[in-house]
């Protein structure tokens, strides 16, 4: 049975979306599995919204063009309003909890409330609040492996920002902690 998921995420310019995407379609690449990552950005860029859309597949993925969601990981309210209706019946929305003042009201996805900020600065570096998500979502959804991402990291992240990739482990593991808390707390 081939399987594929169709994931958005979506934030303001300068959050992480675009290498968090970046890291998950790595990751695929490096799993030996199809993948595309197809980013959208103001042109503002930091402050102003970013998105992009990353499909990871067991088989070769016909469009990167799509409007429909398996899973979305939102950053901030503008994009929750833009793509909440665009994720599937029983599909997963991740949240951080903090850039939301409207919570999501669809009853037929799983919605998780990620405090990705605030456990990102408990760890006192902000800008590891999207690895936070990531590690969410991977917890929900394992559409690649861990020991990939560690490795796509490498792939992402400037050379110059190596010595940050235990600290960017340490942010996804923490986000999958929080994803099976949630979880466990829901059954």
């Amino acid at each position: 049975m081939f399987h594929t998921d169709e994931i958005i995420l979506a934030g303001f310019g300068g959050q992480g979306v675009l290498s968090m995407g970046q890291v998950l379609s790595y990751a695929a690449i490096i799993d030996a599995k199809e993948t595309t990552w197809m980013p959208s950005y103001g042109p503002e860029m930091r402050g102003g919204t970013a998105n992009c859309i990353v499909i990871i597949s067991d088989r070769r993925i016909s469009s990167p063009i799509i409007t429909r969601f398996d899973s979305g990981i939102i950053l901030n309210q503008p994009s929750l309003e833009k793509f909440e209706s665009a994720i599937k019946k029983d599909g997963f929305l991740f949240y951080e909890e903090s850039t939301i003042i409207t919570p999501p009201a669809r009853e037929d996805l799983t919605v998780l409330k990620i405090p990705a900020i605030k456990e990102a600065e408990l760890m006192k570096k902000k800008q590891v609040a999207n690895m936070i998500m990531l590690g969410a979502f991977l917890e929900i959804k394992p559409v690649v492996s861990m020991d990939s991402v560690l490795k796509a990291l490498k792939k992402v992240l400037p050379e110059r920002h190596h010595h940050l990739i235990p600290l960017n482990e340490q942010a996804i593991l923490r986000g999958r902690e929080l994803a099976a808390q949630q979880i466990q707390m829901t059954v």
